[in-house]
Formats: structure tokens, C-alpha cells, sequence
């Protein structure tokens, strides 16, 4: 398939495609007209290489991991890399899930301030809230 149709498939820009094959993410054949051209498995890998960018994975681990999909040979190394990328993101969860909760009683006592809880009141659950 042409760049744009794995880009549409993928829900990636053309660019961010580009980009990957700089970084060595992912690799194209190229027609006698020099349009690249790619397998029908680089749709899931574009996919999968966007939820490791979201998660905050930077290109030069993801890079390190990628081999093993493709070879299904792992080492010591990457077993290292998966485990450190595990225990970043538990923590980026547990961040994330302690802001939530948070942000879950603010709204709880907006609401009472909507509903017309005094200020002074209000003021005073969100600050012990936020703290």
C-alpha cells in the first residue's frame, strides 16, 4: 500500500510516516517510479509505535524494542528496556490516577457551589482537596 492510504489506515499524518522511516521504525519498499510502498502488517506496527509515543516513549528505546517483532529473538538487554518502560508507565498511571481523583472532587465541589454552597465553604474543601 502507498504512504497515504497506511497514513489514513493508521490515523497518522504522511509526515509522521517520513519521520518514522528516518528514525529506522519503519522500513518501505520504493517503485521503479520511487513512490514507497508498505506490507499490510506496518498498519498494526504504526499503530502500536503511536501508543509507545503516547505513553512517553522516546524513539531511541523504541528502536531498541522493535527488533523482537520483527525477529522474535530477544536479549537480556531488551528485557531490561521492557521492564524499565513498564515501570515508568505504572508510574505515569498512578500519577495520572491520583490527579483524576482530585480533579474528580473539585468538580464535586464546584457542583456545591453551583448549587449554593457558600464561598467560603467551597474554598475550603478545594484547597484541602487539592492539597
Amino acid at each position: 500500500m502507498r504512504i497515504g492510504e497506511l497514513a489514513k489506515r493508521a490515523d497518522v499524518s504522511v509526515r509522521s510516516l517520513r519521520y518514522y522511516e528516518e528514525q529506522g521504525l519503519l522500513e518501505s519498499e520504493r517503485t521503479t517510479g520511487g513512490h514507497r510502498e508498505y506490507r499490510e502488517s506496518d498498519v498494526a506496527r504504526v499503530r502500536f509505535m503511536q501508543m509507545l509515543y503516547a505513553a512517553g516513549m522516546p524513539s531511541r528505546r523504541i528502536i531498541e524494542l522493535l527488533p523482537f517483532l520483527d525477529t522474535g529473538v530477544a536479549t537480556p538487554r531488551m528485557l531490561d528496556h521492557f521492564d524499565e518502560e513498564s515501570e515508568r508507565i505504572r508510574r505515569q498511571i498512578e500519577a495520572l490516577t491520583a490527579t483524576h481523583t482530585r480533579l474528580a472532587r473539585l468538580r464535586e465541589i464546584a457542583a456545591e457551589s453551583v448549587a449554593g454552597r457558600p464561598p467560603s465553604e467551597c474554598r475550603s474543601s478545594a484547597n484541602a482537596a487539592a492539597a
